[in-house]
This record gives structure tokens, sequence and C-alpha cells, in this order.
């Protein structure tokens, strides 16, 4: 897993900075009730999403929450006063507290399946009965857009989607978190060239092909062979589920 106090820095660069996040947040909002007073953004990283949460929704009192101190640090200076350090698996909330929820591209960095459940647990502990989560799913899916990247890299190993939706649904489910919408935004900048995949490859950012490995740099070497190195394929098309609390 990626190191993030050492790469909030340059993560939002790497991460199709403010357009993506203008389609994350469009996307999140859209799944939001309009009266929602109180909202949580767990693992809200350099609050570029968070901050546009809030502005949107300028009566709503947005809180930031995330685990390592670089990006809480960064998000802090987009909220001031309205982020705190805090593990998603143990949130330092009352019970029932929020009306909204929210986790984007969190659940797919769980390495462990009792992980995304405590996850899931927490989120639904501090929202109040009727109140609503709303969570990205699939996200490594969505990166398969059919290129020929896709293509070279079909034979490589994966591990398990911790964040499958039918694995989502049902660890919501187990706490009374009901099926309350769903949407879809695409990764502006996300889109992967060539050249870019094979430094991905050696950085390790491919689970399961570490840096150094030989099937990691067969992979790299194949793309590397690949038309229009520069050039990126389309970009990916990312899901978002909202589940109510039953009350």
């Amino acid at each position: 897993m990626l190191d993030y106090d050492k790469e909030a820095d340059a993560y939002d660069a790497t991460r199709g900075g403010e357009p993506r996040a203008a389609a994350a947040a469009d996307a999140v909002l859209g799944l939001i009730p309009p009266d929602t007073r109180r909202l949580l953004d767990v693992a809200c990283g350099t609050g570029i999403v968070t901050r546009r949460l809030a502005a949107a929704r300028p009566a709503t009192r947005v809180t930031g929450a995330d685990l390592t101190y670089g990006m809480a640090r960064t998000a802090a200076v987009r909220l001031p006063g309205a982020v705190v350090l805090a593990d998603s698996r143990a949130l330092p909330f009352p019970d029932g507290v929020f009306d909204a929820v929210t986790s984007v591209w969190l659940l797919h960095l769980l390495d462990r399946p009792e992980d995304v459940r405590a996850v899931v647990a927490e989120c639904a502990r501090v929202l109040r009965p009727g109140g609503v989560w709303v969570t990205t799913v699939d996200k490594a899916a969505a990166h398969d857009v059919g290129s020929d990247i896709d293509a070279v890299l079909a034979p490589r190993p994966r591990r398990p989607a911790p964040d499958a939706a039918p694995l989502v649904e049902s660890y919501a489910a187990g706490h009374l978190l009901h099926p309350a919408g769903r949407a879809r935004f695409p990764g502006r900048g996300q889109g992967r060239s060539p050249r870019r995949t094979a430094a991905d490859l050696r950085r390790g950012w491919f689970t399961l092909l570490p840096p150094g490995d030989p099937r990691t740099e067969a992979f790299a070497a194949r793309v590397e062979a690949l038309p229009d190195q520069e050039l990126p394929r389309p970009d990916p098309v990312f899901s978002v589920r909202a589940f109510r609390k039953a009350g």
C-alpha cells in the first residue's frame, strides 16, 4: 500500500485533480438528501472532494476524518477546524450523530474483509436512523476500460476486490443499511497511458506485482511495447452506492 503521508503533497495532481474531484462530489451530492445537517466524510484524504461537499451545501456542517497526518494536514487547510485524525475502523464520534456519512475511495484500500466490515459497521453506528451512507464500490474494475493496456494486463494476478458491490451490500445489510440509490462518474484525467502504466507497475501500484519482481518487469516490458506511449486511454467510470439506515 502507498505511504499516504509521503503521497499527500502530490496526491491530487496524480489523481485527476479538481476535474475528478468535481465529478466525484457531484455524484455523491446527488445521493445525499438536501436536508442533511451534519455530514461526515470518512477517509477524506486531501479534502479535495470534502471541500466541494461543504461548498455545495452551506447549511450542512461537514466534518472530514482521515487516518494519515499528511492527508489530514492538507485537508485542514481546505476545511479549517473541520478535520480530525481518525481510524475509519474506530471513529471518535458518538452513535447516531450524522445525517450522512460518505467514504469515497476507501474500501478498496483495505486488505482484510474484517477491516471492510469494521468500516461499514462504524459508518452505520455514527449514522442516525434514516440517515444515508454513500460509498464508492468496484474501484479496480472501473479501470478496466477495454483498452490495449487492459488486454496486456489481463493475465496479471489479482486479489479479490474488497469493495465488490455484492460484498458491500451484504455487509451493509448486516447493519440495517438498505440500498437507496446509485450513481456513476468519470475519473477525469485518470485514463492510463502505456508509459504511465509501466511506471506505476514498477512503483508497486498493482497489487500482487511488487517492484523488482520478474513478473512485474515482464508486464512493464509488454506495456512499453504498445503504440502511442504518451496517449491516455479512456477514463475509468467509478460507481457509487447509497444506503439508508433503517429507523
